[in-house]
């Protein structure tokens, strides 16, 4: 029997996070790589709110509501929000909530 490895997806702009199979640097890219995995399971998604000048992860976030609000959201086992703006990172902590998706604050990787 052959066991496929987790699916650990992280949208992060410096962190190097060494324990996802894929990473996005930007929130153009991190739609990008949802959109990729549209149809599998994520075991993880790893999510940093601000990601680098004037983007944020809220484009990403727009985009899992949406799929929510259509009655078909992502299949994700775990959402870790690990920010280090408190404001941002509870503010996707609640709006996913919200939706149904399991999301808590990680403390943010090395």
């Amino acid at each position: 029997m052959t066991v496929c490895p987790a699916v650990i997806l992280g949208i992060d702009d410096l962190r190097a996070l060494p324990q996802t199979s894929r990473i996005a640097r930007n929130s153009r890219e991190g739609i990008a790589l949802l959109d990729e995995y549209r149809h599998r399971h994520i075991d993880e998604l790893w999510l940093d709110h601000d990601l680098g000048g004037d983007d944020t992860i809220m484009p990403v976030v727009t985009v899992l509501e949406e799929a929510a609000f259509d009655g078909h959201p992502f299949d994700i086992g775990i959402i870790y929000v690990h920010s280090a703006n408190p404001i941002g990172a509870e503010t996707v902590v609640r709006v996913l909530s919200r939706w149904g998706y399991p999301v808590r604050r990680a403390a943010a990787p090395l």
